[in-house]
């Protein structure tokens, strides 16, 4: 999604949630700045997900149910938003692509990128002390923003981690991209973020998400599905088969 595109939609959701576009901001360029000697061109996803089937992997409550699916479907990309990271390594699957903001548990992070995945980090104003503490920990990184890019920072589009996966997926290439443990009800699942300060805003951002890829849904070249019962609006119920 372009950023002119995209940008009426954060300012939507800062006014809505409560953020500051400066601080935003701020955060980006520090992102920046702490990656200049680790950081990935974008080329690298472009060769990653281009015309390849894309599993989206949330930290949904019915996670669990997809393990069988998620292994007998290899071939596809695992793009995995940070707490279904967790759930991956300890069922011996391996990502593909992390999206995090480093709210989620460090150590399987830091296992997914010495795994080979590609770590996607996300800088925003409420995560600036963990990109301080934690950006260190990990050798190579792309960094992403919500508000306008810079330098080694991009701005793909999506707002919470599950969201931005699809965001990621859509930008560049991907001929299928399937939704998986990604409910945007009232249900949080035990794989997501580990201390919930503030259960109603967490479920105000899955809505938030939720829409976002509604609007995703009518502006994509990739083919949309979804393996919850109720798919998103746009998006192709995609039935799992034993």
């Amino acid at each position: 999604m372009q950023f002119v595109t995209w940008f009426p939609y954060y300012q939507d959701i800062r006014k809505k949630m409560g953020y500051s576009t400066e601080e935003d901001q701020k955060a980006a360029y520090i992102l920046s700045n702490l990656i200049k000697r680790k950081f990935l061109d974008s080329k690298i996803l472009d060769k990653k997900i281009r015309g390849k089937q894309v599993l989206a992997i949330g930290a949904g409550p019915n996670l669990d149910l997809y393990t069988s699916f998620i292994k007998k479907n290899r071939s596809f990309v695992k793009i995995v938003a940070d707490g279904a990271v967790k759930f991956l390594i300890e069922n011996n699957i391996k990502p593909d692509i992390v999206v995090t903001d480093l709210d989620g548990d460090l150590r399987f992070l830091v296992k997914a990128e010495k795994l080979g995945a590609i770590m996607v980090i996300h800088a925003h104003s409420d995560n600036v002390d963990l990109i301080r503490k934690y950006i260190s920990k990990f050798r190579k990184i792309i960094g992403t923003t919500q508000v306008m890019p810079v330098e080694h920072v991009y701005n793909f589009g999506g707002f919470t981690d599950g969201d931005r996966c699809v965001f990621l997926a859509e930008e560049f290439g991907a001929k299928d991209i399937v939704l998986v443990g990604m409910l945007f009800d009232d249900s949080i699942g035990q794989y997501s973020k580990a201390i919930i300060d503030n259960v109603e805003v967490k479920r105000e951002k899955l809505q938030i998400a939720k829409r976002l890829l509604q609007v995703l849904a009518k502006n994509t070249k990739s083919n949309l599905f979804d393996t919850s019962k109720k798919p998103i609006i746009g998006f192709k119920y995609f039935k799992i088969t034993s």
